[in-house]
């Protein structure tokens, strides 16, 4: 390996994003920065890297392991550099606009870093961009929060997209109010997630029928809420499906056309999820669009969101059309140049005076030429 590609290496999960497709990403990043401030969601933007406590609060503990940590060379502290938005975001809401009026709306957008990627999602650094809905007990905040997204990805004229909701707290109250223990709620959690009906079967006359009936409960929103409906479950849990019940209904009244599918037993991804969590598909595409939920902020203060993942949007957005790009000849006159960019155009200025300006302006990859003699560009 010679010095040239030695230096193009880069650690697994991380890369350089070339044209045209870091051009891609900021479109795309801005246009859903516009559709959430349209929707009443205000910019807010969070450092890169802070304290390491910070970051590890309340909810953030379960992404601990995510974390690249430093030492601060002038504080003397250690340093977290940020695995999500939303936990920071959350500290912003609890701390310098505490005193802001609810219910607060926020909206994000930058870069993460993971020590790990996942199966579906190997990259250690992407692009977020997402909202967060604080102050807002209420079904309907959980409903704008969805529609919200569906909207965003329609703005990008992404189609077939799917929304899959799931409650990642739906278990663990049924173990508690059975008076299940700790070792065997995470095990049957597990099982439970995994999709593992064998296993199911292990969890006594009570629990196992409960977790079978989850587990084919999946699917279709209508077919899945009739069979958790029928469930016998203590008050807790049935609340749970009443509330999902009622979200389903607001969604389907707000967006007839909206395609939602319900696995009550997910919940790697919601570690931090304390109410009704869902995740964006589109067909297709390669690991989720986005995911979202509602938890708690430090001060106990309920909140909403969702993160979009700009890697996994940009490859369910459309291919982008070919940019008309003009390449001007050297001497042209500048205001000529300036006029095309004023009508949408990219131009391409020559640095010295060329023999052929065709070759020269295919060579830079233009779809025009201007010429000089007639005043009008010419298709290459």
């Amino acid at each position: 390996m010679n010095n040239y590609s030695k230096k193009g290496l880069l650690p697994a999960g991380l890369a350089d994003m070339l044209p045209p497709a870091a051009a891609a990403e900021a479109e795309v990043s801005e246009a859903l920065m516009g559709v959430f401030t349209a929707n009443g969601y205000q910019r807010v933007k969070p450092p890169l890297i802070e304290f390491e406590e910070h970051l590890l609060e309340g909810a953030g503990e379960a992404l601990s392991s995510k974390m690249f940590r430093v030492m601060d060379p002038v504080s003397h502290r250690m340093m977290g550099i940020r695995t999500d938005i939303t936990l920071q975001v959350a500290r912003v809401a609890t701390t310098r606009m505490k005193q802001e009026a609810r219910p607060l709306r926020l909206s994000y957008a930058g870069q993460v870093l993971r020590v790990y990627g996942s199966q579906l999602r190997p990259e250690r650094q992407f692009a977020q961009a997402g909202v967060e809905l604080i102050g807002a007990p209420e079904i309907s905040a959980d409903a704008e929060l969805i529609l919200l997204a569906a909207e965003a990805l329609d703005q990008l004229h992404i189609d077939e997209c799917s929304i899959d909701l799931t409650l990642p707290t739906l278990l663990p109250t049924i173990c508690q109010e059975l008076g299940i223990d700790a070792e065997q709620t995470k095990e049957a959690r597990e099982a439970l997630d995994q999709k593992d009906a064998a296993v199911l079967d292990n969890f006594g006359d009570v629990l196992s029928p409960i977790l079978n009936s989850l587990l084919h409960a999946a699917g279709p929103a209508d077919l899945a809420l009739k069979k958790l409906t029928t469930l016998d479950l203590p008050e807790q849990s049935s609340r749970q499906i009443k509330d999902l019940q009622v979200l389903v209904e607001t969604l389907k009244e707000a967006s007839p056309d909206l395609e939602l599918t319900i696995d009550p037993g997910e919940y790697r991804g919601f570690e931090y999820q304390t109410g009704i969590s869902f995740t964006l598909f589109a067909r297709n595409v390669r690991g989720e669009l986005g995911r979202g939920g509602r938890y708690h902020l430090v001060d106990g203060e309920t909140a909403t969101g969702f993160t979009l993942f700009l890697d996994s949007v940009l490859r369910a957005v459309p291919a982008r059309k070919k940019e008309k790009k003009i390449f001007i000849p050297f001497g042209t006159d500048r205001a000529k140049a300036r006029q095309y960019r004023v009508d949408g155009w990219i131009t391409v200025c020559g640095l010295k005076q060329e023999q052929k300006n065709e070759v020269e302006a295919t060579r830079l990859g233009c779809t025009h030429l201007f010429d000089k003699e007639s005043g009008t560009e010419i298709t290459l």
